[in-house]
């Protein structure tokens, strides 16, 4: 049975699962009743991240346009452009065995496409989700609903995976930023051209 997280808690996941090797992370979404004559496009993006929280370099960000990391690490398994349908809407998987011991945490986040042209945000998503699954035995092991009233903002912080005395860790962040993959970019240290 899965661990159902609250934003601001923090669960071990190598602790329970000794042997925990390879993760998916799944994000799912959908969009309220908004007619604003474009369909939503959010995107997952990964940044792999040392211990100033920040990229070593701009190659530790993963993303529909760099979809694995040089090491094989982290591979980001497809862009859904739409968001129709049921379960996971964009997943992401994760070799722990192979993350550089440079990298001290991983951060989920979800943008909005084109937010500002658009005029969309996250007030007009609902049902926003992130679980983790061990791929060897396809059992969830946690997951996080966000269920916040993100009412401005284009980008967020789901969630991250860390190491703590050498046990991986899941951290339920939940938190929002205007300015979407630009903002977040900026905040973790990659350059935007």
């Amino acid at each position: 049975m899965p661990v159902n997280l609250q934003k601001g808690q923090k669960v071990s996941l190598t602790k329970g699962n000794p042997g925990l090797k390879n993760i998916l992370v799944g994000l799912g979404w959908d969009t309220n009743k908004y007619d604003g004559g474009f369909d939503f496009d959010l995107d997952a993006a990964v940044f792999l991240l040392g211990e100033d929280g920040k990229v070593p370099t701009s190659d530790e960000f993963v993303f529909y346009g760099n979809r694995v990391h040089k090491s094989g690490a982290v591979e980001h398994l497809g862009d859904n452009l739409t968001g129709v349908g049921d379960g996971d809407d964009e997943q992401i998987t994760v070799d722990l065995s192979k993350v550089p011991s440079n990298v001290q945490r991983i951060a989920f986040t979800v943008t909005i496409y084109e937010a500002d042209l658009r005029r969309q945000n996250f007030g007009q998503v609902e049902n926003a989700y992130i679980h983790v699954v061990d791929q060897t035995t396809n059992q969830e092991l946690l997951r996080y609903d966000l269920g916040e009233d993100f009412s401005i903002e284009t980008a967020v912080i789901v969630g991250e995976i860390y190491k703590n005395n050498g046990e991986w860790k899941f951290n339920a962040i939940g938190s929002g930023f205007q300015g979407g993959l630009a903002a977040l970019c900026n905040n973790f240290g990659v350059d935007v051209v």
